[in-house]
């Protein structure tokens, strides 16, 4: 407990402090204060914090420029009406054509379109001279054809051919080197070919850029090579062809048919009963088209344990819809995995929400799937050293200079990746451009700080992946109805400031203040478990360990967050996520629950559950080091002072814990600038009224 006439300087400084605010209108006092520190959010230079001893009295000035985020556009889709959005007046009369540019047109020869096809013996026509060809009535001609489309065309016309594991559009997809991912590809061939096993389903969850497709690559060619691939798909938000799930059973149904002349047989004729089956529940077109089927094969006397049996889905993360994901995984359990099917599935994913709820406990895939965390699981240090070395070596042959790099080039990167394999990936990638230097780029890599004149964007495709997914986060997030007065970007910046780098306090005397994940949601007035529905669709990026601590799988996504020039319209500065914290501690403060003039003599005999008695001691300590940072603060201290803050604080701080007492002329010196800034910001604007 501080010296008995600390406290008598500490309770002259609060009243100091709330005379200043008493009688005074907000209006007028926010006018004053933004006069002394002038931001905007986005600044480039105002967003650093001050960096100035806590001895010195005046605040450092702002750069008030503001950044300019890059800002993208879709293109404008012209309309098919006219300008003034009129219809376009056709000719009434057979004379009126005179008015038409080129020569008379010959009428048109009409063709049946699919929809209107009989199909099989079963279905209908829609045709009005049914079974009648190469008629005429008045000028029209009409010419039927006796071709009907058969079911196996109307399949492959909802296939998705790029999804392919050899697919053109996949051309050189990336795989893993012989001697690289050794472990877990060899656990993931020993579950795929142990046909004895219990659990048929694989399923692999990592990080955003462990290396996943590469995994699902390099088992897909095996598996081909062996003859055990039934099945491949791809999926990519990338291509609009194979980022839905329509095409997922199709496209299987037709790889599977491909293997069996009768079972292709067999599918043909289960679309022509059924035209309509892909307009139909995933459930509903796995059972037709794909377990049916193989059902039947029996029936023809084939043994189905001798068909290729392995069916591969990567990036199940990337299909556009939770709840699709959710009802592809839904269908595979209840269609595929029946025991008298021969199928081994593997799929991986992101741990995002629909794969991950499954995978839980309780989820419905628990009991049913052989479950890899690779991310958790297997370090990929060693395999992304031995990735750059061989690649960098092979650059030297190609510049005749086995020396451009340096071992020590190699750790350096390989520590900064993190374990993740996109990092190496990606540098690879824009080391061995065909047109430049690769020992220049190299440096770069290794030097590279952002700044406005830094034309070089060495970690670009890095950048648009973080972008990609908080981007899709923010969406999902502010668009549930409880969210939406809710900022989704300043919370998460928040969260990852105080959960990992650790909330500033302005000097070297103190270090910085670390917390658990819900104890910040706390401070920040969020409900309970609001820190998980925050990083529910970032579990790619990050995740809470058992003792409720932020952990990230990518050290430079903190980077991506703080730099404008990477995050773009998605970044937001230090300063606001100040504000908004010294907001929340005044609230704290002000809606304290208990009688202020009844306090026991000691803070642990407060009667307060120790979550909330937590919270309110970090709004005390954090409370002065949080004002001294922040702007446009104003109009909230206006309203802790009428609501009587400076008085709960000024009964509250004398039973202040261990690191009250340490730090107490620190928190003063803190208290003592901010006073000398609110009195600057007063005197700026005469109190109106």
């Amino acid at each position: 407990m501080p010296p008995k006439s600390k406290d008598k300087e500490n309770s002259g400084l609060l009243s100091r402090l709330s005379s200043l605010f008493r009688g005074r209108r907000s209006k007028s006092a926010t006018h004053g204060l933004a006069a002394t520190v002038n931001t905007g959010v986005g600044s480039s230079q105002s967003d650093r914090l001050p960096a100035h001893s806590v001895l010195d009295s005046t605040h450092p000035g702002v750069n008030s420029s503001t950044l300019q985020c890059h800002e993208y556009h879709l293109p404008a889709i012209p309309s098919p009406r006219t300008q003034n959005n009129d219809s376009v007046d056709l000719p009434q009369h057979a004379s009126d054509h005179k008015h038409l540019e080129g020569p008379p047109q010959p009428f048109p020869v009409f063709q049946p379109s699919d929809d209107q096809l009989t199909y099989g013996n079963h279905g209908a026509t829609t045709s009005l001279f049914q079974g009648a060809r190469k008629f005429q009535t008045g000028d029209v001609h009409v010419h039927m054809s006796d071709k009907q489309t058969s079911g196996w065309d109307l399949l492959l016309r909802h296939a998705a051919p790029n999804a392919l594991h050899n697919s053109s559009a996949r051309y050189d997809a990336p795989n893993c080197d012989e001697d690289t991912r050794v472990e877990v590809t060899s656990e993931i061939m020993e579950f795929i070919q142990d046909r004895g096993a219990p659990l048929r389903l694989l399923c692999m969850t990592g990080a955003a850029g462990s290396g996943k497709s590469c995994l699902q690559q390099t088992a897909a060619e095996n598996c081909a090579e062996n003859g055990n691939l039934a099945a491949s798909f791809f999926l990519s938000t990338q291509d609009p062809t194979r980022s839905i799930v329509n095409p997922v059973i199709p496209t299987i149904a037709y790889q599977l048919g491909r293997t069996n002349a009768t079972l292709k047989r067999l599918i043909n004729d289960a679309i022509e009963r059924d035209p309509l089956i892909f307009s139909q529940s995933l459930e509903a077109q796995t059972a037709a088209l794909i377990a049916g089927p193989v059902e039947r094969l029996r029936d023809h006397g084939v043994d189905i344990r001798r068909l290729p049996f392995v069916i591969l889905i990567d990036g199940l993360d990337e299909c556009n819809g939770e709840d699709r994901q959710a009802e592809l995984l839904t269908a595979i359990r209840r269609c595929l995995l029946a025991d008298h099917l021969p199928f081994r599935i593997f799929i991986a994913s992101r741990p995002e929400w629909a794969i991950r709820t499954a995978l839980e406990p309780g989820g419905h895939l628990r009991e049913m799937a052989y479950h890899i965390q690779l991310s958790d699981k297997y370090d990929a240090s060693e395999d992304m050293r031995r990735y750059l070395q061989r690649r960098f070596y092979a650059i030297g042959l190609g510049i005749d200079d086995p020396d451009w790099f340096t071992e020590e080039d190699v750790e350096t990167l390989v520590q900064a990746g993190s374990g993740q394999f996109i990092y190496v990936a990606t540098v690879y990638k824009y080391v061995s451009e065909r047109r430049a230097s690769p020992p220049a780029r190299l440096k770069v890599v290794l030097t590279w700080t952002p700044s406005a004149a830094q034309s070089a964007k060495p970690f670009e495709a890095l950048d648009k992946l973080y972008y990609n997914i908080l981007l899709a986060a923010k969406n999902t997030y502010e668009a549930v109805d409880t969210h939406h007065d809710r900022d989704f970007l300043l919370l998460l910046r928040a969260l990852v400031i105080g959960g990992t780098g650790g909330f500033h306090l302005g000097c070297e005397e103190v270090s910085d203040v670390y917390h658990a994940a819900d104890e910040i949601a706390q401070m920040l007035c969020l409900e309970a478990r609001a820190e998980k529905a925050l990083i529910s669709d970032l579990r790619s990026l990050m995740a809470l360990d058992r003792r409720r601590k932020l952990f990230l799988y990518h050290k430079s996504f903190p980077d991506f967050l703080r730099e404008p020039s990477r995050a773009k319209d998605l970044y937001v500065s230090e300063i606001r996520v100040y504000t908004h914290l010294a907001k929340c501690l005044m609230q704290h403060i002000v809606e304290f629950p208990l009688d202020i003039n009844s306090l026991p003599s000691k803070w642990d005999e407060l009667p307060l559950a120790e979550a909330y008695k937590n919270s309110l001691g970090d709004a005390l300590y954090l409370l002065p080091f949080s004002l001294y940072i922040a702007t446009e603060i104003d109009e909230a201290l206006s309203q802790f002072t009428q609501s009587g803050g400076w008085q709960n604080l000024e009964k509250l701080f004398p039973l202040g814990s261990t690191w009250l007492s340490i730090h107490f002329k620190l928190w003063t010196e803190f208290f003592c600038h901010f006073s000398e800034r609110v009195k600057v910001s007063l005197s700026v604007v005469p109190p109106s009224g």
